[in-house]
């Protein structure tokens, strides 16, 4: 009779054992990521959502440390006419599908720029807000195309639209800057270009222009659109699974957009209506 070896016997089954409780794990968490959590949502009547609270003139702090912005007003009447309460929870702006996807937060809303490699991540809203990239720099540097950037420091937000099209249609800047520095805010990377660290800064034009007119000397700077990239659209980022959640919030936009509402909170913030 063979003899067992038991030892062997026991690793083994420890070894099966670990791997089927790591397959329903992740079965589990799949299936957790694809659940409508509308009903969790509203037990408490809040919803989280995550945001760069730097990030000018869509979700930011103003002088008195009260956060505002054309996404943060935005999203208040949105839920408050779905009587809902909001929080916003800021976020590591690289780590957001992260956030979304652990359920730290339940949705993004910030500048959140609409694309197919972030699509396969999140439920988009249907767009309600558009933008372009543009490149900000300081007039003494006589950039004034996206040419000039020959042999310059470009400057980047980590997990933007903007690093993301920088990498994407290479020709237009990456084959032409000497080196891209990544920041985690815009701030940042503004604060450099001031001081001469980096030679100019690839940022949203909403960003770009809210910015700049709120500097002590406008004429300072320069603002270059990049028309080799495609226009930006904003939308909200859902869970996959939020299926109640986000058809809510695109009916309430889609009610904004008719009786003006969104035209008022651009006018406030932009001074012009929405995508004028």
């Amino acid at each position: 009779m063979k003899k067992i070896n038991w030892r062997k016997q026991i690793i083994g089954n420890s070894i099966v054992l670990a791997v089927v409780v790591a397959l329903i794990g992740l079965i589990w968490f799949r299936a957790s990521a694809n659940q409508d959590t509308w009903a969790k949502t509203t037990a408490d009547k809040t919803v989280v959502v995550g945001l760069d609270d730097t990030y000018v003139p869509m979700g930011f702090r103003d002088k008195n440390g009260k956060l505002v912005g054309y996404d943060v007003d935005l999203a208040r009447a949105t839920f408050k006419k779905l009587g809902l309460k909001v929080k916003f929870q800021p976020i590591d702006w690289s780590m957001k599908e992260t956030e979304l996807k652990t359920g730290h937060i339940d949705m993004i809303w910030n500048g959140y720029t609409i694309t197919a490699q972030r699509a396969k991540k999140v439920a988009f809203s249907t767009p309600y807000h558009k933008d372009r990239q543009v490149l900000v720099s300081m007039v003494s540097s006589q950039i004034k195309q996206t040419s000039d950037m020959k042999g310059l420091t470009l400057g980047l937000q980590t997990g933007s639209a903007g690093a993301s099209e920088y990498n994407h249609y290479k020709s237009v800047l990456k084959d032409q800057v000497k080196d891209a520095v990544q920041y985690d805010t815009f701030d940042k990377a503004l604060n450099d270009l001031q001081v001469g660290r980096i030679d100019a800064v690839l940022i949203d034009s909403d960003y770009a222009g809210y910015y700049v007119s709120h500097e002590k000397n406008p004429s300072d700077f320069k603002i270059t659109t990049i028309k080799e990239f495609p226009q930006d659209e904003y939308g909200v980022g859902f869970r996959k699974g939020d299926a109640t959640l986000r058809a809510k919030v695109n009916k309430q936009l889609a009610k904004f957009q008719k009786d003006g509402t969104i035209d008022d909170i651009s006018k406030k913030y932009f001074g012009t209506k929405n995508n004028d």
